[in-house]
This record gives C-alpha cells, structure tokens and sequence, in this order.
C-alpha cells in the first residue's frame, strides 16, 4: 500500500513538473486528482485485449448480440446528451467559435467542464467496444489505429480535464459526440438483420470523421493565430494529435474502401452472371445486391 501511494505521489509530481499548476475548478472530481487511476485502467485495457484475443484463440466466439444491444443504445443516449449540453452550455455561456479563453464565463465555465467530464468518462466506457471485440472474434477490426485511438483518447482527456477543462476545449467533443450518435447508431442496428439492407451509409461515418478531425484542427489553430490566452502549448499537441489521427483515418478508408472497391465489382459481376446461368430469374441481384453487401 506504501508503494503504490509513494507511485502516485511520483508520477503526479511529475506531470505538474511537466503541465504545471492544474485547473482547481475540478479537484475533487471523480478520477481526476491523480493519474495513477487513468494510466492503471489504460494498462488493464492494453492487457486485456493482448490476453484476451489469445485466450479466445481456440475457443467459440460470443454472439453478445442482446448486450451489444443495449451496449450501443446506452453510448448513443449519452452521446446524445453531452451532444445536446455542450451546445446549450456554450450557448448560455456566450462562447465564441474563433477562441475562448478558460476563465471568461464564470459559471457558465464550470457547466461546460462537467459535460466535458462526462465526456472523458465516456472515453474509459468506449473501451468495452474492443473487449467485445475480443469476445466476438472480430480480431480483424483490433487494429493499430483502433487500440491506439482508444486508449490515447483516455489518458489525453486526462490531462485535458486537469489543464483546460472548458474554453476552447469544447468544440471537438461537440463535433465528436456528433458523430458517435450516428455511428453507435449504426452499431446498434446493425445487430438487427431486418436492418442491414438500410446500412449502406458505413463508409460516410469514415468520411464524417475525417471533417470532424479537419475542422477540429482548423479552429485548434484559428486560436494559434488570433490568440485568447488559451495555453500554447495544448493548442499545438491537439492539432499534432488530430493530424496523426487524420494521416491513419485516411490510411484505414483506403485500405477498406478505396483497394477493396475493384474486388467487391468483380465479386458482384460474377454473381450476377452465376444467378442467370443457375436459372434464378436473378433474385440475388433484384434483392438490392445481397451478395454484394455480405462481402462488407
């Protein structure tokens, strides 16, 4: 016990080393005064996904399809909520889209900090999408940029909530929250099969994370060039973090979508001329490409 409150003792010390004074407004909320919390669920998330996916090597994957269900339905809800908040926080609060600066609305700060905390929450929450990943199976979507996205988002949002709690940090996960409503969405109808044939819109969710990272950036650095006191330093790591999600976002559309297009033609050319030749009065194609969208 000794040993673990003498590591966190160092490892605050020294991130208030590195980022300086922390923001008061938050001390005392949940998770936040100390990092040990954070990086030790970081490093239980990163091993569970490492032990897990050996574990279930050769064993039967899980459905999940009921707890997938209600899963999706409650991270849409929340998403929805902080969306709905941090646009009518901002809004009562006055603050402008060019740069707010982190001490100008008073209270109207403190409200946009505690959606934010939810939102930082909800970063640990999204873990469980790998684990079910794991449980399922599906070790072709735990790649690279999903594990490194996931856990970077916790710790980020960390030390976002301790330095630059409100201010200009409400307009990506305005953006982001977004986004998640549409994509836990899709998720979550996408465990209905009566649904799939309406689920033709997977790849825009890509292409809207693109413009959510691009217009995150842009106003990043609209504070760069018309300044509000907003710390320097956090506005050039958010715009080095958002380009390095960027470069990866564009890397995993053409991968799935750009390289595997050709094959997904050729694959329904011949399915086309295999239902003619069986005699089938070409029920595969009149069923608005079946066979073309299981290959997704």
């Amino acid at each position: 016990m000794d040993y673990i409150e003498s590591l966190d003792n160092r490892l605050n010390t020294f991130v208030d080393y590195l980022f300086g004074e922390r923001d008061t407004r938050v001390r005392g909320w949940l998770l936040l005064d100390s990092c040990l919390p954070t990086l030790s669920l970081t490093i239980l998330y990163l091993l569970a996904v490492y032990l897990g996916t050996k574990y279930m090597r050769n064993r039967t994957a899980y459905s999940l399809k009921g707890i997938l269900q209600v899963y999706n339905l409650g991270v849409t809800m929340l998403s929805l909520y902080m969306l709905v908040e941090l646009i009518c926080a901002t809004w009562s609060a006055g603050y402008r889209l060019q740069c707010q600066g982190l001490y100008e609305a008073g209270e109207g700060d403190i409200r946009v900090a505690k959606v934010l905390w939810w939102y930082y929450f909800s970063k640990l929450i999204e873990f469980l999408d790998t684990i079910f990943f794991v449980l399922r199976k599906k070790n072709n979507q735990i790649t690279f940029l999903h594990v490194y996205h996931h856990a970077s988002m916790f710790n980020i949002w960390w030390c976002v909530m301790n330095w630059i709690p409100c201010g200009q940090s409400f307009f990506g996960p305005t953006l982001n929250c977004f986004i998640h409503v549409c994509m836990y969405s899709y998720y979550g109808l996408s465990t209905v099969p009566s649904m799939h044939k309406y689920l033709w819109w997977k790849r825009y969710l890509t292409q809207a994370q693109l413009v959510q990272f691009i217009l995150t950036i842009t106003h990043t650095l609209s504070a760069v060039v018309v300044p509000c006191g907003f710390p320097f330093g956090c506005l050039l790591f958010q715009s080095s973090y958002m380009m390095t999600l960027v470069i990866f976002f564009v890397n995993f559309y053409i991968q799935t979508y750009r390289k595997r297009q050709p094959r997904e033609v050729r694959k329904l050319a011949f399915d086309q001329r295999d239902s003619k030749s069986s005699h089938q009065n070409g029920h595969s194609v009149s069923t608005n490409g079946t066979s073309f969208k299981k290959s997704q």
